[in-house]
């Protein structure tokens, strides 16, 4: 079933916003600000987990490109910041298209604003609760070939998708739609780390724009059926396939980094 995009509300503390902050953008407004900072007192990680992510999805991209992976549909992408996955793409896979879906109205601005005269690259309105919407989109099939190798991105996205909202069923939508050797690319907030702290900043996204569904390991491992995970395999942020250049530390460990990521491949 189609669903109504959200409209612009500066009152609601945005997830795409609160992201933005964490990673120390310019994008976001008092009550984005006034939600972040009570997360940060509670999980003051969480500014350095949000780095993490992105590098973590930088050195995603760059895997996809060597392995062959010229098409990238980007969903739940966030406000535009440094290392974009379409920049990213141009040097480790020239020649690749690359397709943003998101539905907050703020970043469908800015991202059409960051991609004007870019034909390599387009942003499509769209909400993760709908797959089938996304992947049947005339404007991602413009750009998107699914009888292709493609990668799918849903980088600190799933958790936003609560259980009731099916969240196995939304994958399995873009699994039959995806060729086989195409790649999902995923990370997730989990329960298993910090759990008081945890809590309280779940409480805190009660009154976003969407609310925080964290899960356990095998829930979150579960989320990659049907595709074979590659090395190494289910892990924290700074372990998945960790090089010199873009690696946050964690001084308490890389489980201090909240998220568990990997990529998936269907055979």
């Amino acid at each position: 079933m189609e669903r109504e995009l959200p409209g612009f509300d500066p009152h609601t503390p945005s997830v795409a916003r609160l992201y933005d902050y964490y990673l120390g953008g310019k994008d976001h407004f008092p009550a984005d600000r006034e939600a972040a900072e009570r997360i940060l007192r509670v999980a003051p990680e969480v500014r350095a987990a949000a780095r993490a992510n992105r590098a973590f999805l930088g050195r995603a991209v760059r895997y996809l490109g060597e392995v062959s992976i010229r098409q990238f549909l980007d969903i739940g992408t966030g406000l535009p910041t440094q290392g974009n996955v379409h920049e990213i793409a141009r040097k480790a896979a020239p020649g690749s298209r690359v397709v943003y879906v998101d539905r907050d109205p703020v970043v469908l601005v800015h991202a059409r604003a960051l991609l004007d005269g870019q034909g390599d690259a387009a942003v499509v309105a769209g909400d993760l609760r709908d797959p089938a919407g996304i992947v049947k989109d005339p404007d991602v099939l413009e750009m998107i070939d699914f009888s292709r190798p493609v990668g799918v991105l849903l980088v600190a996205i799933m958790h936003f998708i609560s259980e009731s909202e099916r969240p196995m069923e939304i994958i399995a939508t873009l699994r039959e739609a995806m060729a086989p050797g195409s790649y999902l690319v995923l990370s997730h907030g989990t329960s298993d780390a910090r759990a008081a702290a945890v809590d309280k900043g779940t409480e805190v996204y009660k009154n976003a724009s969407a609310q925080l569904t964290l899960r356990g390991r095998d829930r979150i491992l579960a989320l990659f059926e049907g595709f074979d995970l590659v090395d190494p395999g289910l892990v924290w942020l700074p372990e998945w396939q960790p090089d010199q250049g873009d690696t946050v530390d964690f001084v308490d460990g890389p489980e201090s980094s909240l998220i568990l990521c990997g990529v998936g491949r269907k055979g």
